[in-house]
């Protein structure tokens, strides 16, 4: 498990900044997921570079030992991040034996690679500042773990070359992955059923990303052979063949900067640049565009713009990428913009005047492959939204499950003066969490709940009807949210509690049901007291947190 803890909230969006966070937000919001994989039987944890309430992860005895341990019971080792040790110094601990010291007390067992434990915890250990004791209990983490593993009866047992000859990149496993990554791809918008493609006809395939097969694996993907990965355009005629011409043009430099560009393909995933101006690349792309039935434009991210250490202050396309695809629309063709991504991108301006937009971030392997099943109707999407995109990154923190204010703005309202609210730009996000579309369409009758109330330590029912009214089959992700209406303390307005993914062919209707516990309803209260109170609760179902079917119910005593 790793980072642990609060790696996804420092301070400016910027990779090992400061995070300062209460208590109650701290259990509410951040730790779920690390105790849910502790509880699932998690071997290891790796501790993260933020400082968290003035003290380093690294160091924190009350986060490695006190919570991690004590509270929730953990039996495995902790090991730190790269040089996570030697990074104590720069945070103002001390100098290398001091924070070695502090590292070991606060329950970490392995030090990755800055050897700080290795050089220095001999002399501390004569000093009186470490115990032996504290020692053992690292080095008998480790040795459980190896042992668990089965490396003493073969330390060589995950690294056979013979095993790799047969394994990887097997045809069963590149399947996999083909699906798989078609099933995350997220359709944001398909103005008159653009999508699916035809597999006729002339497709131009313009963009920096279009013909780049290192950047399809994504950030964090170093040891991958990236000769193996197909750029889209390789992809796109092996899968169709001669069914489809296909018609390519580089279209833009992926940024204007140069260096910019160097910082954002590192590790291999180079794009060279084009020396021509701009104008010439573009006339060329328009021309090509002209001579096609429809555009399909692989912008956006390369695969190092986002990441570790790779924040960015500016979330829209790269300017040169968006005066590209202005330049496609203005041809009249029909435009797709397939998007890689790595995070949220502002997309207001391609919101409102791109007619298709196929969310595909970084799909390993064989995305160029699953791209194209996408595009051309062998796979209807399905994937859905797992955060939010905003309108601009002035709206940002946003998510779905805030609080609700003690001014808050009324539904379907923009500005009201003295409500919670801004002046340039309404509060609702560009697409929510949970959103996605599809190739054929759903709709949600009937909510029922099995009773109107129930008692702590018992549960209800809630069923929903969901109808494919389209053509094709399809899938959908049905999504649970509850709101507790009346709280010891402020609660979100709504907090996802389950969700279902369900194939209907065309026409047909399945009922979808879900269990709401009084486990379901509790949360951390002012006293970090895990509990859930009486009272009155909303209940949402729906295919993403905004679009849903309400109704109510009494939790009682």
């Amino acid at each position: 498990v790793k980072h642990f803890a609060l790696y996804g909230a420092a301070e400016a969006g910027r990779d090992y900044n400061t995070t300062d966070m209460s208590l109650h937000r701290m259990y509410n919001e951040y730790l779920p997921p690390y105790k849910a994989a502790i509880d699932a039987g998690a071997g290891s944890v790796m501790t993260s570079f933020n400082d968290i309430n003035g003290v380093p992860a690294t160091a924190n005895k009350w986060l490695m030992t006190d919570l991690l341990r004590k509270q929730w019971g953990f039996k495995g080792l902790v090991v730190t991040d790269y040089t996570a040790v030697n990074e104590l110094i720069d945070h103002g601990l001390g100098d290398l034996q001091k924070v070695s010291a502090l590292s070991l007390n606060a329950g970490v067992d392995m030090d990755m690679v800055g050897e700080g434990f290795l050089t220095t915890l001999s002399k501390s250990i004569k000093e009186g500042a470490v115990k032996v004791a504290e020692i053992d209990r690292a080095c008998r983490l480790i040795l459980e773990a190896k042992y668990k593993l089965g490396l003493f009866e073969d330390p060589f047992r995950y690294c056979s070359e013979e095993r790799a000859k047969t394994e990887i990149l097997k045809p069963e496993h590149l399947q996999l992955a083909r699906e798989a990554a078609g099933q995350s791809f997220v359709l944001l918008k398909n103005e008159g059923q653009l999508l699916p493609l035809r597999k006729t006809g002339t497709v131009a395939l313009i963009g920096p990303l279009a013909n780049t097969g290192t950047n399809m694996p994504g950030t964090w993907s170093v040891n991958s052979d990236l000769t193996n990965t197909a750029s889209l355009l390789d992809g796109m005629k092996a899968t169709l063949g001669s069914q489809v011409k296909i018609l390519h043009s580089f279209g833009a430099n992926l940024m204007a900067d140069e260096e910019y560009q160097k910082r954002a393909t590192m590790f291999g995933r180079d794009i060279p640049r084009d020396t021509r101006s701009e104008e010439d690349i573009i006339k060329e792309a328009v021309d090509i565009a002209k001579k096609s039935d429809v555009v399909v434009a692989a912008l956006g991210e390369s695969s190092e713009m986002s990441g570790e250490s790779s924040s960015r202050t500016n979330l829209d396309l790269p300017e040169t990428q968006k005066r590209l695809l202005q330049a496609l629309l203005k041809t009249g063709k029909p435009v797709v913009l397939v998007l890689f991504s790595g995070r949220p991108l502002t997309l207001s301006w391609e919101a409102q005047n791109v007619p298709a937009i196929l969310n595909v971030w970084f799909g390993g392997t064989e995305t160029a492959k699953a791209v194209t099943d996408v595009l051309f109707g062998d796979v209807n999407p399905s994937g859905k939204l797992t955060t939010t995109f905003p309108k601009n990154v002035g709206q940002i923190p946003l998510y779905y499950s805030h609080k609700n204010t003690g001014r808050p703005l009324l539904e379907g309202k923009w500005f009201s003066k003295f409500r919670s609210n801004y002046l340039d730009v309404d509060n609702d996000p560009l697409y929510p969490f949970g959103y996605g579309l599809s190739y054929t369409t759903f709709v949600y009758s009937d909510l029922k709940l099995s009773n109107s109330s129930f008692k702590k330590g018992g549960s209800i029912t809630a069923s929903i009807v969901v109808k494919n009214t389209g053509l094709r089959e399809g899938k959908e992700v049905v999504q649970l949210y509850v709101q507790d209406l009346v709280g010891s303390e402020t609660r979100p307005v709504k907090e996802l509690k389950g969700f279902q993914k369900i194939k209907l062919f065309p026409g047909e209707s399945k009922t979808v049901t879900f269990k709401i516990s009084s486990e379901d309803l509790k949360f951390y209260n002012a006293a970090l007291k895990f509990d859930s109170e009486p009272g009155d609760f909303k209940i949402f179902i729906g295919g993403n947190s905004k679009d849903v079917i309400e109704s109510t119910f009494k939790l009682t005593n």
